[in-house]
């Protein structure tokens, strides 16, 4: 007699006699979530889907001994103002205990616009730092040591731009490009998708990205060229599977670039590094982290040959959801998060960000920072968390789950594909279809109650919430371009010209535009001014609205 057969029948009866609650009974991106997952719901040997730790495929972790040798880096994303109170808030971070920086550029420098442009009014250090210049960079590090902490730049469109002025302000403190360890974002191909930030077509945009991986493989091995980052096609509206595939194809896609560009793929895919979101659906956070190194172990070695290690591991950094923090009873968000970075934490990130509970409302205040940074130092010193290496795995549940999000994923991968690539894809406006389609289900299931989000749908606040906000003042922009038009004043105009027209030159002529960019930012030339040179060579983009 099968006694386990037996016992599931018994468990089955027992079940279908009692009620079930009145709710939707799956995940955030719509999979159905069985009401128990056995033995039988598993695929797959053991060795060759789940394995351990530091091993291929990698899906228990990139590190043998993960959190019990090293704890995942703390790197709060800051940055407002002007440089030097973004400097002042890098050091309270660090003193706090945060021990890698991660920098917030406001708008106009991620659209390479410069602080006195016409298109930055009211926006010049509201959502992050302004930067226009090396004198900028340099101030924003004052009195902090660029080389021994690790500095991670959300910055994509002109992420060139920026590398070469950190490179510089660097070498102005002693610093040589192959000591400097960070990340550039320099995702641009997700901006096409889902951040909308972008200055030339994307044909141009893949070369200037392989100009930087190149000039970084060649001269800055401690440098991650690019973040490939999910993070911001999940708060688009992206469903998990939807973020694990977009965002794999996109890392795929900068390999091949970096093929194309003549080098070996064992030479840049070790610092390539992935950003991802973690949303509030705990169990399907933690599966897509697992599905997303399984795949990138898979493809690195089957598709592209890859014989280092180092290449079929995926690091990522982790950022809780910003679009599940709510603008009612904002102090609940502090739970959210606590919730979003314990499943980063059992999904094996390598570094994270825990966001503020009063960002729904403004830029956050210190208090509400501190309270970000002690949610990381509970989770990894109070709650036994990291006492083991992924203490899921092997979870029937968790395992189905991972399971079916890698299935999804390679169903997007056969998509892309067919259509020509993810360049193609884009320009269809493939990937934001879809986008759009699960954003809308999922607003349709909020209205309609069938998902429930505290104090909006569901235990509705009954008065307003008095919480202290973070303001940036009209003073920050009038003095920043005060700062501006004077550096313009002072500095080699002539030398900034020429430095400008090589910029051009080397991009009609199809060269590396990472080495004329820093001798232009040696020269005090602003970011609009290097960006706007390259217009003229490469061109402005229009997307196909997507309806």
């Amino acid at each position: 007699m099968d006694t386990k057969k037996t016992a599931k029948n018994r468990w089955e009866e027992a079940y279908a006699e009692k009620d079930e609650r009145d709710v939707e009974f799956s995940t955030m991106s719509g999979v159905p979530v069985k009401p128990l997952y056995t033995p039988e719901d598993v695929e797959g040997e053991f060795e060759e889907k789940i394995g351990y730790p530091g091993e291929y495929p990698y899906t228990r972790g990139v590190y043998p001994n993960m959190y019990r040798g090293r704890l995942w880096t703390v790197r709060q994303f800051a940055g407002y103002g002007s440089a030097a109170e973004t400097n002042e808030r890098f050091k309270y971070l660090i003193e706090h205990g945060q021990n890698g920086l991660s920098i917030a550029f406001d708008m106009p420098t991620l659209m390479g616009l410069d602080s006195d442009s016409p298109l930055s009014l009211g926006e010049v250090g509201t959502e992050g730092v302004a930067v226009d210049s090396l004198e900028d960079m340099e101030r924003l590090f004052e009195g902090i040591d660029m080389g021994g902490i690790s500095t991670s730049m959300t910055i994509n469109a002109p992420a060139h731009v920026l590398l070469a002025m950190y490179v510089v302000a660097g070498e102005k403190q002693g610093v040589a490009p192959e000591e400097l360890t960070g990340t550039n974002q320099n995702d641009i191909l997700k901006e096409y998708i889902a951040q909308k930030e972008w200055i030339f077509p994307p044909g141009p945009s893949m070369q200037v990205f392989k100009d930087m991986l190149v000039y970084a493989t060649e001269h800055m091995p401690r440098w991650n060229t690019v973040s490939i980052s999910g993070y911001h096609i999940r708060e688009a509206g992206s469903t998990a599977a939807q973020e694990l595939a977009f965002t794999l194809s996109d890392g795929f896609a900068y390999v091949e670039a970096g093929i194309e560009a003549g080098l070996d793929v064992d030479d840049f895919a070790p610092r390539l590094s992935f950003f991802f979101n973690s949303h509030i659906d705990f169990f399907e956070e933690i599966a897509k982290f697992r599905a997303a190194r399984r795949i990138w172990a898979n493809v690195m070695k089957e598709k592209y040959g890859a014989k280092d290690e180092r290449s079929m591991m995926m690091r990522f950094h982790t950022q809780t959801a910003g679009v599940s923090l709510t603008a009612q009873e904002p102090l609940n968000n502090t739970a959210r998060t606590a919730f979003e970075a314990l499943a980063a934490i059992l999904g094996g990130t390598q570094s994270l960000h825990t966001n503020s509970f009063d960002e729904a409302l403004a830029l956050p205040t210190e208090q509400a920072v501190r309270i970000a940074v002690r949610t990381q130092q509970i989770a990894a010193l109070e709650t036994g968390a990291a006492n083991t290496i992924d203490p899921l795995g092997g979870s029937y549940f968790v395992e189905a789950l991972t399971d079916e999000l890698e299935r999804q994923a390679y169903d997007y991968f056969k998509q892309i594909d067919e259509m020509g690539g993810v360049v193609a894809a884009i320009e269809n406006g493939f990937q934001m279809r879809e986008i759009a389609e699960a954003s809308a289900r999922y607003q349709r299931e909020i209205e309609e109650k069938k998902r429930h989000i505290v104090n909006v749908n569901v235990y509705e606040p009954q008065e307003e919430s008095d919480v202290e906000t973070h303001r940036v003042s009209q003073q920050v922009s009038d003095e920043q371009v005060e700062r501006l038009e004077k550096l313009k004043e002072s500095r080699d105009n002539q030398q900034v010209e020429k430095c400008l027209e090589a910029i051009k030159d080397v991009a009609e002529k199809g060269e590396n535009t990472m080495y004329p960019t820093i001798e232009a930012v040696r020269a005090y030339a602003t970011v609009q001014e290097i960006c706007d040179a390259m217009k003229e060579v490469y061109g402005t983009y229009r997307e196909t609205p997507v309806i």
